[in-house]
């Protein structure tokens, strides 16, 4: 990473004293959690609320054996008759081990999302780790593309145009979209009557046995110190598996192997991130991976923020939004 895009380095590096307790969790004897259910308050879907409300929700079951569900964000207004909304499947952040589609920071970031861009987003409540370790949740969401692909909710079937695609996550979210992605590309046919468009991968988690430059220098980093990840690691795993194994780090010949079936299949790939993110020159890493296995990528890193900066704070999320609007435009105009 240039110099122009890093942050002043730490002035007294130490390492995050009790991870545990900065999550606000407890590992139990069976292998379970107990977390703090107050640490991320939930809101309520709105199906039809007060007409002054521009973005409708609701949620949808999935799977009622492994309990997954969905949330639906439509616009309000809708769309002319000849055209409908573009269809955005959102993966939450939250390490892999928090959070939930109902989660308010997550309601909100969407329900914004859908207003800003006017698409239709579909955010996919996925099985948690430790209780589930990967690849769990890239299970779920691989359940949840094929669920949309066969619905009949109204919502997606009378304003969705499933032509114009994106699979998108945060953080940990876009560790999920980027991995679903992979698996879709696989078998690209399965899903011929709807078209992804690409992929979305918003401050992605992603990590390595090796500590790189910005988790260095940003090890004081109140929101995401590298202590705290590598707790968030050791719980998603499976069992027995190192930092460098590919759904931790894309990066390594297996993971950049893996690269080449997005590449085939010709989507467009956009990671964001910026440089007060302790992950920033892994981020800027799996861009450049990317790029040599000949995947169509771009990235946006800006200058200051924070890890999750655009769900923490909604009033920031305006920039991201923007570069989104360009990104779709601009996938959309390519002939798959």
């Amino acid at each position: 990473m240039s110099d122009q895009t890093k942050a002043a380095p730490s002035s007294n590096p130490t390492v995050v004293d009790d991870p545990y307790k900065r999550l606000e969790i407890t590992l139990n004897p069976n292998g379970s959690l107990t977390r703090n259910p107050n640490r991320f308050p939930s809101t309520s879907a709105t199906p039809d609320p007060d007409p002054t409300v521009p973005v409708l929700s609701k949620d949808v079951i999935i799977n009622q054996t492994t309990h997954t569900w969905a949330r639906v964000f439509l616009p309000r207004q809708k769309p002319l008759d000849t055209n409908k909304f573009p269809l955005i499947v959102y993966y939450h952040a939250g390490g892999f081990i928090h959070c939930s589609a109902a989660s308010t920071i997550f309601h909100v970031f969407c329900s914004n999302m859908a207003l800003e861009l006017q698409a239709i987003v579909v955010s996919v409540d996925y099985r948690l780790a430790p209780e589930h370790r990967l690849p769990a949740a890239y299970d779920d969401a691989i359940e949840a593309l094929l669920w949309i692909k066969t619905t009949q909710e109204e919502w997606l079937t009378q304003y969705a145009n499933f032509t114009t695609c994106f699979v998108m996550g945060s953080s940990s979210g876009a560790n999920i979209a980027y991995h679903a992605g992979i698996r879709v590309a696989e078998e690209a046919d399965g899903l011929r009557s709807w078209k992804i468009r690409g992929l979305i991968l918003h401050q992605p988690f992603v990590g390595g046995s090796v500590k790189v430059e910005s988790e260095l220098r940003l090890v004081n980093d109140p929101v995401l110190p590298p202590g705290v990840g590598d707790l968030m690691w050791e719980l998603a795993l499976p069992i027995g598996a190192d930092r460098d194994h590919e759904y931790c780090n894309p990066t390594t010949t297996k993971g950049t192997n893996l690269m080449e079936k997005l590449a085939a299949v010709g989507w467009k790939v956009l990671v964001t991130g910026c440089d007060g993110d302790p992950l920033i020159d892994r981020q800027v890493e799996l861009v450049k991976s990317m790029e040599e296995k000949g995947v169509k990528v771009v990235s946006h890193f800006r200058m200051g923020d924070h890890h999750g900066v655009d769900f923490m704070q909604p009033d920031k999320a305006n920039a991201l939004f923007l570069v989104l609007k360009d990104f779709i435009a601009s996938a959309t105009s390519v002939t798959l």
